[in-house]
Parts: structure tokens; sequence; C-alpha cells
């Protein structure tokens, strides 16, 4: 079944720039598919749509056959707190401790506070910040706020997860251990997109994957056919 559909999808930005071009692919719930293409291809913007950050200006975004059209108001939120989403420049609250950053969507969401802490201490010592429970984001390197954003992304356990370029600040072993992470993830009921220009780590990591390029989808590549 596919848990993400996109169909005939367009977007352009004032003055006429194109940043999606009849746009369409569907993710199977489950899956773990990269979105790779050179610098303005669109795969922020694409990014965007699912996060209802943007609107297309034609074509159809359906999550779980939801066309994402439909999602506003008050849904909008709710819908949000479904998804994990690793940002470029990773959101976080400079005020609040790293353990309070990562526990926001738990507490969204209703979870018991005797389950937020170990859930919390759990992922965070998985992203190598296992000892920085008390910083806040302005004493953290950047590669260090990276992680943590990419923390608070996976804690909720999201129907889906959308990153955007989650390993660019990263160390090679370090984005290697980030992406052993995301691929437990699917085994846990989470999709996850992933928008990388990396492609040794595509490679390795060998998934499917969608390649844009001037805002057009011009290549589907399966798992199998990657170079190892």
């Amino acid at each position: 079944m596919a848990l993400l559909r996109l169909e005939g999808v367009c977007k352009a930005y004032p003055g006429g720039q194109a940043a999606l071009v009849d746009v369409g692919f569907s993710v199977a719930a489950g899956e773990l598919v990269f979105l790779t293409g050179h610098s303005g291809a669109g795969k922020s913007t694409l990014l965007k749509l699912l996060h209802l950050a943007e609107r297309p200006d034609r074509g159809a975004v359906l999550v779980e056959e939801r066309n994402l059209a439909a999602v506003r108001g008050r849904d909008v939120a709710r819908y949000r707190r479904r998804l994990g989403v690793v940002f470029q420049d990773h959101r976080l609250l400079p005020d609040w401790s790293l353990h309070d950053n990562v526990a926001l969507p738990l507490r969204l969401a209703g979870i018991a506070e005797a389950e937020v802490g170990p859930r919390v201490r759990e992922v965070l010592a998985r992203v190598g910040l296992g000892d920085r429970l008390a910083a806040r984001p302005p004493q953290l390197s950047t590669g260090e706020q990276q992680r943590a954003g990419i923390a608070r992304a996976v804690v909720g356990r999201p129907l889906l997860l959308l990153a955007d370029e989650p390993t660019g600040n990263l160390d090679p072993q370090l984005a290697a251990e980030i992406m052993g992470l995301f691929l437990e993830l699917p085994e846990r009921g989470t999709t996850v997109l992933v928008a990388s220009h990396d492609l040794a780590l595509i490679k390795r990591t060998r998934r499917r994957t969608l390649v844009l390029h001037a805002g057009r989808l011009v290549d589907d590549i399966a798992a199998a056919d990657l170079a190892a």
C-alpha cells in the first residue's frame, strides 16, 4: 500500500520560477527512499509540500490516500504531529535544554511523562548526545545541533519522517551512524524520505532513489541498480 503519493504536482514561486513540474511518484508504507538532485532541483520544496509549509499550484499530494489540500486550520497541527521533520536549520528552541527540545513532540502528543524521559535519553544516546541533556542549543556545535534535530524528529516514532540533508554537517562516521538509525525506522512503522546530495552515502545505503532535475523527476532508481 502507498503511504505517500504525488500526482502531477507543480509548484512555481513569484517571478515564474518553476520549483516542481508535473512530479508524480508513490512511496510504500515502511519504505526508505532518497531524494537527490543538484541545488535548486526542488528537493526542499517537495518536503515543504509534505509538511504543509507550502501548497502545490496544481496536482495532488496524498498521505494515506488523504489529499493534503483538504488539511486546513487546526487539522494542520494534528497532521504535523504524525510527522518527524529534520530541518537544515535545526529549529531548536534556544532557551530550552536539549532534553526539553527533544521531548517536545512527545509532550504535544500527550505521552505520559514517565515515558518521556526514558525515550528522550534513549534517542539522545543513539545520536551521541547522551551526556548533553542539560545543554542549551547555543552551547552545542553545528553538528551537535543537527544531531539534536534528528533526535527530536525520530523520538515520536512518526508515521512519516522527512529529512532535509540530515547528514550535511556530520563527519562520515557519524553520517553512517545516523543512517543506521534511519534504516531501523521502517521496522518500527515509519516511512522515511531523505533529501540528500551525498551520492556516496546514497550508494552505500542502497535504497530506492528519486532524482530531481530542474523541478522534474528524471529518474527512479531501484535499490538493486545502485552500485555498492
